[in-house]
């Protein structure tokens, strides 16, 4: 019997595998809204000593409203600066620094969902997207305990922090719930498949017959008589 091998799992990366620092150059820049300023001036200091101890630099620039990070001569990792993107668009984005700076793990990443994208009437874009809050953001924690991610809503996006496999799931939750499909057919359908994978049982079978099934109807509507 052969070990299960974990598709999903970064390969470790150690400073010692490169006994080289990368030879280019490279700098991203991020704009942030002006309500993020304040909190960015604050925390500025710890993201400065949080990034040069990954061999980065950063500037804030607060005229042009712009964040900019770039690799320094003592960069070994090629990665580092691609998490320091995603964690300055995080920033951004209303997720605050102490979990913003966890996409430097390797078994943690990030996803920004653009939710007006799905939605143009800025209405039912209120109202889907206190769908996935809900009341007392009942919602919100019952999505981040099935997925084991942290979910971030922030005007017109969405931002998720946590492993692959929760992405993934995140993602759909919140793509269905913006095509006017409630959260909740979603959650009763992680749960049943996180009690299914909790089964060693059921750990070579097909769960489709498990899973709920959901029909949907569409109510007519009275038709109006112009007079």
């Amino acid at each position: 019997m052969t070990d299960c091998v974990d598709y999903w799992k970064e390969p470790e990366f150690r400073p010692e595998d490169i006994k080289e620092p990368v030879f280019a150059e490279s700098e991203f820049r991020v704009m942030f809204p002006d309500y993020r300023a304040p909190y960015l001036k604050q925390i500025w200091p710890k993201l400065t000593d949080f990034l040069r101890s990954k061999a980065l630099d950063c500037v804030l620039d607060l005229v042009a409203k712009t964040m900019i990070v770039k690799t320094t001569p003592a960069l070994k990792d090629p990665v580092a600066i691609v998490n320091a993107r995603d964690l300055l668009r995080l920033l951004a984005r209303s997720v605050p620094f102490h979990t913003a700076k966890n996409v430097f793990d390797d078994e943690v990443h990030c996803d920004i969902i653009k939710l007006s994208s799905f939605v143009s009437n800025n209405d039912k874009l209120a109202r889907r997207r206190q769908r996935l809050i809900g009341p007392d953001a009942s919602t919100l924690k019952a999505i981040e305990l099935l997925t084991q991610c942290q979910l971030f809503i922030a005007g017109q996006t969405a931002c998720v922090v946590g492993p692959w496999k929760g992405l993934k799931k995140c993602n759909k939750l919140i793509t269905d719930c913006m095509k006017n499909i409630h959260p909740v057919y979603s959650l009763k359908q992680l749960m049943v498949e996180r009690a299914l994978a909790q089964n060693p049982a059921m750990a070579n079978k097909d769960w489709t017959p498990y899973l709920p099934k959901y029909k949907r109807t569409l109510q007519k509507r009275r038709k109006v008589v112009k007079k």
